[in-house]
């Protein structure tokens, strides 16, 4: 099987990493969305099947069928949405799944009819690499932030990571992990948790559908998502070079427009048992796509198969790995997650200034996204993108000539 030629250490590094830092970043907030709908300690772990499953397939599937590294993830601020609207009251479980499934049938129009596609076909290369590089620089600034709390770790992480690029370029990444791990275990750094072995299951929750739930519930969920999850998530997708257009020696990209309707597609399937809404992911992404996964863009799909695979186990086995996963100190999660992203900053950046005529629009759209500022319930990727769009407007408008 051509998979298994393909496939490298780099690569499932690079797909460990991913599911490492997606589960470990925000889990808690997918928690604290699921019981602030009364969700039982049966149907919070049914979420993570549904979700495990759907991340899973959607990314491994599809991967393996184009041989390209589509990423799938679930929608951290649709989560936040959630949990705030869920506190507030008025809404049960069953309506939350009524609302899963409505914010799940608009992405799949919007795919389909690829009306999303071509907005983002309208946006410059410039504005979408700097909104890239404002999103992953969040993580990426995490990484040595997290000294404040571990120094020793994060130092010798970075040390690794520096001897590891100059003599193991394409092995840098899954070194310093291992390097890590052995260094937290030998000073018992490992977080104490409640591990449960044995396998998911899910758990049916009928959907109720209503308006106030698609009002409250559904609509803000479609938006932020699109907004914050999937506009990001096709930016990485561009800057990676895995865009519809031939790129990567000549080979059609990334489908966009199918991907996004298959996410929808399996969101309204698994919504029942907990699988909120699926998206297009951008970090996650980045830590595949880039080259650090592998050194051949047309091998990184394996980065992606080998990320969905885990995916899947996660989701089969999601109270025990999760309790695995949630062991990892933070800062090492922070440290690994900035470290692999390095190269893509980098890139987004470059491209990003690189002409003089976009530099000042890319530049803003670079610091509001950075800003993680949140205006209407709606993230800094989505405000980056309009403010840069603003800037660039002015900069090529014309004054009219006075005679």
């Amino acid at each position: 099987m051509q998979f298994f030629k393909d496939w490298s250490i780099s690569a499932f590094s690079a797909g460990f990493v991913a599911v490492l830092v997606g589960f470990t970043s925000s889990i808690a907030i997918v928690f604290q969305a699921a019981q602030a709908f009364g969700a039982t300690p049966e149907v919070m772990a049914s979420w993570m099947w549904a979700i495990g499953l759907g991340m899973g397939l959607c990314t491994l599937v599809p991967s393996l069928w184009w041989r390209k590294p589509v990423m799938v993830a679930w929608s951290t601020p649709g989560a936040a949405v959630l949990a705030s609207a869920g506190m507030a009251g008025g809404f049960h479980m069953g309506d939350a799944v009524g609302a899963f499934m409505m914010c799940a049938a608009l992405i799949v129009v919007a795919g389909a009819t690829g009306w999303f596609e071509r907005l983002m076909d309208r946006i410059p290369v410039a504005i979408a690499s700097a909104l890239l590089a404002g999103v992953l620089a969040r993580v990426g600034l995490s990484a040595f932030t997290a000294a404040q709390t571990s120094l020793p770790l994060v130092v010798l992480m970075l040390l690794t990571y520096l001897v590891g690029k100059r003599l193991l370029p394409r092995y840098a990444v899954p070194l310093t992990l291992a390097v890590a791990i052995v260094f937290v275990a030998f000073n018992h750094g490992f977080l104490q948790t409640d591990i449960q072995y044995g396998l998911t299951l899910p758990v049916w929750v009928t959907p109720v559908f209503s308006v106030s739930a698609f009002v409250s519930l559904a609509l803000p969920l479609f938006i932020v998502t699109m907004a914050s999850q999937n506009l990001p998530g096709v930016a990485a997708i561009k800057a990676a070079g895995y865009g519809d257009e031939r790129a990567n020696g000549g080979d059609a990209g990334i489908p966009i427009s199918r991907t996004i309707t298959l996410t929808g597609l399996c969101t309204l399937v698994l919504a029942p048992f907990g699988a909120f809404s699926l998206n297009l992911s951008a970090i996650t992404a980045a830590i595949c796509m880039g080259p650090e996964a592998h050194a051949d863009p047309k091998r990184r799909y394996t980065a992606a198969v080998s990320c969905g695979g885990l995916y899947v186990l996660v989701g089969l086995f999601g109270a025990t790995i999760i309790g695995v996963l949630t062991a990892f100190p933070k800062e090492l999660v922070a440290a690994i997650a900035g470290l692999a992203l390095l190269g893509s900053i980098a890139g987004g950046l470059r491209v990003a200034l690189d002409k003089d005529v976009d530099r000042e629009a890319a530049i803003i759209t670079f610091l509001v996204t950075l800003s993680g500022v949140t205006v209407a319930g709606v993230g800094s990727a989505f405000w980056g993108v309009v403010a840069g769009a603003v800037a660039l407007a002015v900069q090529h408008w014309k004054a009219p000539q006075t005679r």
